[in-house]
């Protein structure tokens, strides 16, 4: 993860040279030099790339990024897109080349079942070039709906080796924006087809407006087993449920750490004229800091990933040095050269040079600024243990530069690391206590040390008054609702709910604690934590929205509608009562077709049977299953209105559009309005012209249609 103090988007910042290849007759607009003799000097005398490969490691970082993403979801979901993205578009593609380079997309060769993707070329050629027209489309609507999701190779590694199984409690200590944080999510998620998971992903962030981009990323993944907290790494708080002596621990921990993000100069090319060492030796601290309390929070056994995407060994192997020398056996490294068989990468390294900020090499205790932990370890049982870290270069696998290590809790007793050792909790690695003794300003609710600001680099800046909260932050409680709450009981029988749903999961997020408009729901350990009286957690969000009422009354019909996103959480948990199946002639017509007159589905034949079924139920929300296993691919559930006299497929723009396509290979364009948006226009339109009760009849018995504005469409 790199720093995040460049002043990228600052119109002050006159150094800021944007990248424009086409506009040469412009002086203002001149693309970034991509060298830096100071980066060359700097890696070359760190012995990190053989002599022979140097000029090829040099090339690929010069040069942009292909365009990558994983295909999401559980496993049949995500094999009938895979299979789509195969039978549609890579044999379409096959052997069409762009200016020489391959465009055929190929593999990623780590990652498992075909699953993760690549095309040689940058995103901006893929969106510009004929023969990719179609399989752009096929990326944005997938993309949308969050079949798809766009990362860098490289970032897709430190969650596939975290080995998340669906029980485990998982943290991510440094979250923004949040491309691994939904692979954590999908993880757990892994065996939704099955059961549902017990265990959850808790995101934090540091910067609190970031923390709420980050909900953005994550919520189109409909996760109840999600929460998102607001905390700096270094202090994260101790978490102690109620009634619960012990604290809380976590089988699973990502350490994405804020970095000087050299790594990724191939597509933040502003990286080669900001190189300089000093961007290192101030970030050290704070990613051991973040590491350390990581490590303190591990449950034993459980397993924690350090990463950057950084190739400086001074924010990588000396800091795994210096967690290894100050943990002493209460930690390990995991060996994970046989995992992920097919990535190209290199073991990490034992010694290196330690520059200081003037770019010369500097002796142990030269520099004061640098302290003992930059420097490579003496001890012969540590430096062994370094090659066991995951090095990853751009010129091996066409990727980005990344650092991975995967550390294992031999013992949870984080109190006293050893008779001769103090407490991981008091170790100070700017230097020795006894001489650089850190000023404190007061002990915070985790009890460790908070160092002074002047001693400790941090790369975030509080969100203040006058920054602009994103569009839909909200920050009221979470409030928990009785399951005998009288709206409560108008579902549950409704919607046919089956005791063993968590009843109790429930809430509101209004000052008032009454479901006003919108009831949520979390699982039930997300409950618990949300639940803690002593709460010592800045909670930005968490659950998913479950029933949203309706304004108009609609005879005996719920007032509440079942939601989107909460569909594949309680498809199981629900009988009979409200489901229908129909064939995928009339799924087609529903998917093309706003509010259809139900007597006019009865003259056009298309289901009868489903028709039959549908004048036995009440109006109100129902769910369509449409069954799909003949063909092999995964069966569908759907949200269907029946009204006094018509039904409409309760299904967004954006998923209508992506099941057009999938299920029917009909194309669409993001220039679409929608069905609901084209029927409210002929209505409008009817009443203006007739000014009589002869126009068709919406309000009284259809569902609010919220029609997405432009800004929603191209977020």
């Amino acid at each position: 993860m790199p720093k995040r103090n460049f002043k990228r988007n600052n119109k002050k910042d006159t150094s800021f040279k944007r990248q424009n290849t086409e506009d040469q007759s412009n002086p203002t607009w001149k693309e970034v030099e991509r060298d830096n003799a100071n980066w060359e000097k700097y890696y070359k005398s760190m012995n990190i790339i053989p002599d022979q490969e140097w000029e090829e490691f040099k090339k690929a970082c010069q040069s942009n990024l292909p365009m990558t993403f994983r295909i999401t979801g559980n496993r049949k979901h995500a094999e009938e897109i895979r299979n789509i993205f195969l039978e549609r578009h890579v044999k379409n593609l096959q052997g069409k080349e762009y200016e020489g380079i391959d465009i055929t997309p190929k593999q990623i060769e780590f990652y498992p079942n075909e699953l993760g993707w690549q095309i040689d070329v940058s995103k901006q050629i893929i969106k510009k070039q004929k023969d990719f027209a179609k399989t752009q489309r096929f990326l944005v609507i997938e993309t949308e709906v969050g079949n798809i999701s766009r990362q860098e190779a490289v970032s897709m590694i430190p969650p596939l080796l975290m080995d998340i199984k669906p029980e485990h409690y998982v943290l991510d200590m440094c979250a923004a924006p949040g491309s691994k944080t939904a692979q954590l999510v999908e993880a757990l998620h892994a065996n939704d087809d099955k059961e549902q998971p017990t265990g959850f992903v808790l995101a934090n962030d540091s910067d609190y407006k970031r923390s709420h981009m980050l909900v953005h990323q994550i919520k189109r993944l409909n996760s109840p087993n999600f929460l998102v907290v607001n905390h700096d790494a270094q202090l994260f708080p101790r978490i102690k449920l109620n009634n619960v002596k012990e604290n809380l621990k976590f089988d699973r921990i990502l350490c994405d750490v804020p970095c000087s993000g050299d790594g990724t100069m191939r597509k933040n090319i502003n990286i080669w004229k900001d190189f300089r060492p000093g961007n290192a030796i101030g970030l050290h601290p704070l990613q051991y800091n973040i590491l350390n309390r990581g490590l303190q929070l591990l449950k034993a056994g459980g397993r924690l990933v350090y990463s950057t995407c950084s190739l400086s060994p001074i924010e990588n192997e000396a800091i795994v040095a210096e967690a290894l020398r100050q943990w002493g056996d209460k930690i390990k490294l995991v060996d994970v050269s046989q995992e992920l068989p097919g990535l190209k990468r290199r073991e990490g390294i034992k010694d290196w040079v330690v520059y200081g900020k003037d770019m010369t090499i500097k002796q142990r205790g030269e520099d004061e600024v640098l302290t003992d932990s930059m420097y490579p370890p003496t001890e012969e049982n540590i430096k062994s243990e370094l090659t066991k870290c995951v090095r990853v270069y751009p010129h091996l696998q066409n990727t980005g530069g990344f650092f991975i290590t995967v550390f294992e809790k031999i013992d949870n007793n984080t109190e006293n690391n050893g008779s001769n050792k103090r407490s991981a909790e008091e170790v100070d690695i700017l230097g020795d206590k006894d001489t650089k003794k850190q000023k404190v300003e007061a002990t915070n609710d985790i009890g460790i040390e908070t160092p002074n600001p002047t001693t400790t680099t941090t790369t975030e800046k509080p969100l203040t008054k006058k920054q602009k909260l994103p569009r839909d932050a909200n920050e009221e409680p979470f409030i928990f609702l009785d399951p005998s709450n009288p709206e409560l009981q108008k579902c549950w029988p409704f919607y046919d709910f089956k005791p063993e749903f968590p009843k109790d999961c429930t809430l509101v997020r209004n000052i008032t604690g009454e479901p006003l408009r919108t009831i949520y729901y979390v699982s039930p350990i997300i409950k618990e934590i949300l639940s803690i009286n002593d709460q010592k957690l800045k909670l930005i969000h968490g659950g998913i929205k479950l029933f949203v009422s309706q304004r108009s009354e609609f005879g005996n019909a719920c007032p509440w509608r079942v939601q989107t996103e909460a569909l594949h959480t309680i498809e199981h948990f629900i009988g009979t009562k409200r489901h229908l199946s129909c064939n995928l002639k009339l799924l087609e017509y529903l998917f093309t077709n706003a509010f259809p007159k139900i007597e006019e589905l009865k003259k056009l034949e298309i289901d009868p049977q489903f028709i039959q079924s549908l004048d036995k139920i009440e109006e109100g929300c129902l769910f369509l299953t449409i069954n799909r296993e003949d063909e092999g691919n995964e069966s569908l559930f759907l949200p269907l209105w029946k009204g006094k006299t018509n039904i409409n497929l309760m299904v967004s723009k954006k998923d209508t559009h992506e099941l057009l396509s999938r299920v029917f290979d009909i194309d669409t364009s993001a220039n679409d309005v929608g069905k609901e948006k084209i029927y409210q226009e002929k209505v409008e339109a009817a009443k203006k012209e007739k000014e009589s009760s002869e126009a068709p009849e919406v309000a009284e018995e259809t569902p609010e249609i919220e029609v997405e504005t432009k800004e929603e469409e191209t977020k």
